[in-house]
């Protein structure tokens, strides 16, 4: 038998392995669209009939009404204004709570005396909603914005901190005597051990961070802001237009999943180095 023989099977099957991992990810991705798109259509199918059978649909603005007012907003500066002032405040937010809570995680996981006198404090404040500091946000900040910004880092500096302590008190001993037989200082185990082993815990906080950033920083909007799609989605309904409501919910949705799959986005990149699945 020829080496062209026993090549060309094994070239086809690798190649049929290669491509089976890329026709699975488009499966998927053809079936999240679906669902969305069958989602759309139900609830088009719904409001349009005025179906009212226990929740009322007939209440709800249609599909073909809410893309109309988008086509209104889209022509409105304020639309821009509002979308780049939640923006701010929540970078702003969510960016202080990033770097505090990996840094005061890492603390709170590696000093037996930061634990004794941080831990507790830290317990006490961390199941108390952000969105329950709104007065004494107003209290304490001199302005409005500066307080939503407070609201909007206490709400992602905890699951930050956790994740960030909990990776780091994970990580297996032996890589740290292993370094340290070799002549490594405190400084070398920190750069070369701790820091790369905590980060996929890192960026799982950080991840589940930005999702309640959103929560509280719209829910702080609503109550006092002046600007902000939070704002601007709460005017709406006082004023009773429910599509403008919609519109808003919806680009609350589409910031929120942006931003959190741009966090996804950068630690699969930067965590590279782990193994995954092929599908990945």
């Amino acid at each position: 038998m020829s080496t062209a023989a026993l090549v060309g099977p094994t070239v086809a099957a690798g190649g049929a392995a290669a491509k089976t991992p890329r026709t699975s990810v488009w499966r998927i991705r053809l079936i999240q669209v679906a669902s969305v798109a069958a989602v759309i259509g139900l609830w088009q199918l719904l409001t349009a009939n005025n179906v009212r059978f226990w929740l009322r649909f007939d209440t709800l603005p249609t599909v073909t009404d809410i893309i109309a007012e988008f086509g209104q907003q889209f022509q409105k500066n304020q639309y821009y204004v509002d979308i780049a002032q939640s923006l701010i405040r929540i970078l702003t937010g969510f960016g202080l709570a990033a770097v505090i809570g990996v840094l005061a995680g890492i603390g709170l996981g590696r000093s037996g005396l930061l634990a004794a006198v941080f831990g507790p404090l830290t317990e006490l404040a961390r199941p108390i909603p952000a969105i329950a500091l709104v007065p004494v946000a107003i209290l304490l900040f001199p302005s409005d914005e500066s307080g939503i910004v407070f609201i909007t880092f206490t709400a992602s500096l905890f699951p930050v901190l956790v994740s960030t302590r909990h990776a780091v008190r994970a990580l297996p001993t032996i890589w740290e005597d292993a370094l340290r037989t070799l002549g490594a200082s405190r400084t070398d185990v920190l750069v070369r051990v701790a820091f790369p082993g905590i980060l996929p815990g890192v960026f799982s906080g950080l991840s589940v961070g930005m999702g309640v950033a959103w929560i509280c920083l719209i829910s702080a909007e609503m109550i006092s802001g002046r600007l902000g799609i939070g704002y601007r989605t709460w005017q709406a309904y006082t004023i009773v237009d429910y599509p403008a409501v919609f519109v808003g919910m919806i680009t609350i949705g589409i910031l929120g999943f942006g931003t959190s799959g741009l966090v996804e986005l950068a630690g699969r990149r930067i965590t590279r180095w782990l193994p995954r699945e092929a599908s990945q």
